[in-house]
């Protein structure tokens, strides 16, 4: 695992995977099956995992997260940077401060909430737990509720924010004052789109975000680093043409559910067997499944035609 501080060239260095997290039939890790998920990643060039949402690491408890955490620090080849999220409550993310004392990940996510906090108490929550821990931690801005603008910048000359996953969805990606403003005071360099190919080309285009975030890169890893090096390099006609690609599969997972199709297809497409979602979530229904898992698999011989 390569444990060196995250900078804004590590950002652009690869899609950033947030993948499912497999379990057996008693919901215990099933490492074997999480390690086929991150060799197929690292297969297709992916060096940077952050296990989050996708991962339902909200619903993790404290007796298995050392275990967790230390799957995933032998999992992960030498130059693969392993993010693990904490939270989302305070108390939960300072107990969990404690465990990650003993593991040496470069940074850590704090999984967002707007329910029971204030931008300016998310702010001394953090500032607490990255004392703790002694290294910056990820800012996940899902809601544009949960901080401001000036709370980020003051959390950032404090030396508590790693960097910024950007996912506030909007109906025209392209019109986000929220984002343009945080752009004008901290730049776009350690801003990062957060939510999966569709808006990465106007986030990275438009805007110069640092680089994205993506679940199904879990499935074609080297179909979603080419559309990030496309960006990169201004290529924007074979952007779109990639992005066009996912599309089948995004949509599905935004019209039932992105944790749990993400889940299943992964599984359905015969990447990893990611086995039972955590409760409190659920699989699928049977009536749905043919849909992702043809997605899937359209998008995994997509990518193996690479």
């Amino acid at each position: 695992m390569d444990t060196r501080r995250m900078t804004p060239a590590s950002l652009a260095n690869s899609v950033i995977a947030v993948p499912p997290l497999a379990r057996d039939s008693n919901l215990e890790l099933n490492v074997a099956e999480n390690v086929r998920q991150i060799r197929h990643l690292e297969s297709g060039g992916v060096r940077t995992l952050l296990y989050g949402g996708n991962a339902a690491l909200a619903h993790v408890s404290l007796r298995e997260y050392p275990s967790l955490l230390k799957m995933l620090t032998e999992s992960a080849g030498s130059d693969t940077t392993v993010i693990p999220s904490v939270g989302p409550t305070f108390g939960m993310m300072m107990d969990q401060a404690a465990i990650l004392r003993e593991f040496s990940f470069p940074t850590v996510m704090l999984l967002p909430s707007r329910d029971g906090t204030t931008p300016a108490g998310i702010a001394s929550g953090m500032k607490r737990f990255v004392d703790r821990i002694e290294r910056p931690a990820v800012l996940y801005l899902k809601h544009e509720e949960m901080v401001d603008v000036g709370t980020v910048v003051q959390m950032f000359k404090d030396g508590l924010i790693s960097w910024i996953k950007y996912a506030i969805v909007r109906k025209d990606t392209l019109n986000d004052p929220f984002l343009s403003g945080l752009i004008d005071a901290i730049g776009p360099t350690l801003i990062v789109s957060g939510m999966g190919e569709q808006p990465a080309a106007v986030h990275l285009r438009h805007f110069h975000l640092a680089g994205f975030t993506s679940g199904c890169v879990c499935i074609a890893p080297r179909l979603s680093t080419n559309m990030l090096r496309a960006l990169q390099a201004r290529d924007d006609e074979t952007a779109e043409r990639i992005r066009q690609q996912f599309v089948p599969l995004e949509s599905l997972r935004d019209s039932i559910n992105p944790v749990r199709v993400l889940h299943d297809a992964v599984s359905l497409c015969g990447v990893s067997q990611t086995g039972p979602i955590t409760p409190f979530l659920s699989p699928t229904k049977e009536s749905d499944q043919a849909a992702i898992k043809g997605a899937a698999e359209e998008l995994l011989r997509l990518n193996s035609n690479l």
